[in-house]
């Protein structure tokens, strides 16, 4: 039965207890016996219902400040919180629309109140209409308001958001140009200082990077990061197993590559000496495949990072790294060579002649490919370009894991299949 009103009751406690007893009558009816029509009116109105409940919410929360200091809770938020059982990182943001709506907008007020708007599209209407200038003529801050608002029901959350960023290109294009040159003057100002960057190793051979980039910078790693990720194939060529992998993966992957490719020599000095990083194995364990290898990278040398000696090979065949090698008595045997790493006029007549990768299947284009020797450098293997072929970061990688075999057929072309 529906809740009758208590005499000398507040009318906004007999409107709750009323809605609560009505809704209470009809909780276990099933829904299923309605209409096609009637169901859609009535997730409809129901919606409506509870952005009508919502704003009733936020007219009290707005007014629970006396009973939070009464109580000794921190903020309006905490009393929330703990009398409601909810989620202290729930409740914050729904105080402070709700504060935001009682002291300034009242339009957005009124049609929560309606049934017009959700909760959800009034935060981001009075975040839009938050962040414009302070002194922005009353007028157009009232039809910015007004027009928002008509525009909650037509538009989602997401939608609301961009059109609210360009709300005063739409009412007033002249004061539009300086506001968004000072509005995104203060987005970048903010995000250069909320930028992070952190380096967490696992203690499983990998290291969590977590980071905040500015857009533009992230945009930059981004594109360079997809130029190292292998090509779509042409249309009725078969997808090969790279094809296959995680694009977060491929991603991953092709940051490594990037790193690969830097040249030290164009980084700035460290420690009054150009930017390198050594990697020192014993000459026997190199040629083997066996042991580990050491990076003198800055960090405590007995907490690593370490690398395979396969690792170490690869890393010898193309990248910008120092590999010393030492003695039986870890004496240095060679820290580096002149003619470790192909140089770029040897790269450019390598790319002439391969055009591609030549592993076979593989098109990456000779852009994105890297020299390999056919003869291990750790082994003697020259610096020349008989002795060189170009493969992809992805294909160079299989070529130096041991569970990988390869041989090069008549045509130059490189074959590598997995052990058996």
């Amino acid at each position: 039965m529906v809740a009758a009103p208590v005499p000398d009751q507040h009318p906004l406690l007999a409107a709750v207890a009323t809605a609560r007893g009505a809704l209470g009558d009809v909780r276990d009816l099933p829904a299923t016996f309605l209409s096609t029509g009637e169901k859609r009116q009535a997730l409809l109105e129901v919606t409506a219902l509870e952005a009508q409940v919502a704003a009733l919410k936020a007219r009290l929360v707005a007014a629970v400040d006396v009973l939070a200091e009464e109580d000794g809770a921190r903020d309006v938020a905490a009393w929330v919180a703990h009398h409601t059982r909810a989620d202290l990182r729930a409740t914050r943001p729904e105080v402070e629309l709700a504060q935001a709506l009682d002291r300034r907008w009242a339009r957005v007020a009124a049609g929560m109140t309606d049934g017009t708007l959700s909760p959800a599209q009034a935060k981001v209407v009075v975040e839009a209409l938050d962040a414009l200038p302070d002194d922005l003529d009353p007028d157009i801050m009232t039809k910015a308001e007004t027009q928002l608002v008509t525009w909650c029901t037509q538009f989602k959350p997401h939608e609301l958001r961009l059109l609210g960023k360009r709300i005063l290109t739409y009412l007033d294009p002249d004061a539009a140009d300086a506001e968004d040159a000072r509005r995104l003057q203060h987005e970048e100002q903010n995000a250069r200082d909320k930028m992070r960057l952190t380096f967490k190793p696992q203690g499983d051979g990998t290291t969590r990077i977590s980071g905040l980039l500015p857009d533009s910078s992230a945009a930059r790693l981004r594109t360079y990061l997809e130029a190292f990720t292998s090509p779509r194939n042409p249309t009725g060529t078969p997808p090969g197993e790279a094809d296959r992998i995680p694009y977060p993966r491929r991603l991953a992957h092709a940051f490594g590559s990037l790193l690969e490719h830097l040249d030290p020599a164009t980084l700035p000095d460290h420690g009054g000496d150009a930017t390198t990083v050594i990697v020192t194995i014993p000459l026997a364990q190199l040629q083997q495949d066996l042991g580990t290898a050491s990076i003198l990278d800055g960090s405590d040398p007995a907490l690593g990072p370490n690398l395979s000696a396969t690792e170490a090979r690869r890393l010898a065949c193309t990248a910008g790294i120092i590999p010393a090698v030492l003695g039986t008595n870890s004496e240095v045997l060679d820290l580096g060579r002149t003619d470790r790493l192909y140089r770029p006029p040897q790269r450019k007549a390598l790319r002439l002649r391969d055009r591609r990768c030549r592993v076979k299947g593989c098109d990456a284009p000779a852009t994105w490919c890297e020299a390999h020797h056919l003869k291990p450098w750790s082994e003697g293997g020259p610096t020349d370009l008989d002795n060189a072929v170009l493969i992809c970061s992805w294909h160079h990688h299989r070529i130096h894991d041991p569970r990988y075999e390869h041989q090069v057929l008549p045509d130059g072309d490189l074959l590598i299949r997995r052990k058996r």
